[in-house]
């Protein structure tokens, strides 16, 4: 993307936050990371940019959905985005998951991480925009759904690397531990190489069990846990 063209981009963005800010102080962003994998916990960010100036529009320029960046831009963007921000993220657990659903466990995140930045902020009238079409149930401040809004609103953009980088590094921990499951690449989505493994070294405690029901039926054996 040329210089232009992110500049653009990144004026779209926070123009598209303060129109949705009209009436109130600021503007919460939420967004997940982690709802499709077999493995590992889905993690979620709520982010507010309580100021701006040319030098952070500058900084943020490339600014985008996570999944439109690089690694090394999504890690160059998270710490100009905890630097300048209220922010929170949350992980929700494999056992939540297989409880609750992939679904309620994510929205469960983002309460809890919007909560948080609202406390951070104080006695102050907030929007928060959610990342799809599902609104956070018993939320209590006003929100908004934004369908594909990582790539339209700032907040959300920068919440969905917050929660990207922190589900990826916690991912590259574990492949450490677990090192049949290629982790540090796919990330724990069930690729070939990570379906394979998991027919002939069986599950972890960090495996999304309902979500292996087809693998697990094939190979029955590998149920047990280690």
């Amino acid at each position: 993307m040329t210089l232009a063209k992110r500049k653009n981009k990144i004026e779209e963005l926070f123009s598209f936050d303060k129109e949705n800010a009209e009436n109130f102080d600021y503007v919460i962003g939420t967004d997940e990371a982690g709802r499709g994998p077999g493995a590992g916990p889905v993690f979620a960010a709520a982010v507010c940019f309580k100021s701006l100036n040319k030098d952070l529009l500058d900084k943020l320029s490339a600014l985008n959905d996570s999944k439109q960046l690089s690694e090394k831009q999504r890690a160059q963007l998270y710490d100009i985005i905890i630097n300048n921000s209220a922010y929170y993220i949350k992980d929700g657990s494999v056992e939540e998951i297989d409880r609750s659903n992939i679904l309620n466990t994510s929205l469960n995140c983002m309460k809890t991480a919007c909560e948080n930045v609202q406390q951070m902020l104080g006695n102050v009238k907030t929007i928060t925009l959610v990342d799809g079409n599902k609104i956070i149930k018993n939320y209590q401040n006003k929100q908004k759904t934004v369908v594909k809004g990582d790539s339209k609103s700032a907040a959300i953009a920068a919440a969905s690397i917050l929660a990207k980088v922190t589900r990826d590094r916690f991912m590259d921990k574990l492949a450490a531990e677990f090192p049949y499951y290629g982790w540090e690449h796919n990330k724990g989505y069930l690729t070939k190489q990570h379906t394979e493994a998991i027919k002939q070294y069986g599950i972890t405690k960090w495996h999304r069990t309902k979500f292996l029901r087809k693998i697990l039926e094939q190979s029955p054996e590998q149920l047990n846990l280690f």
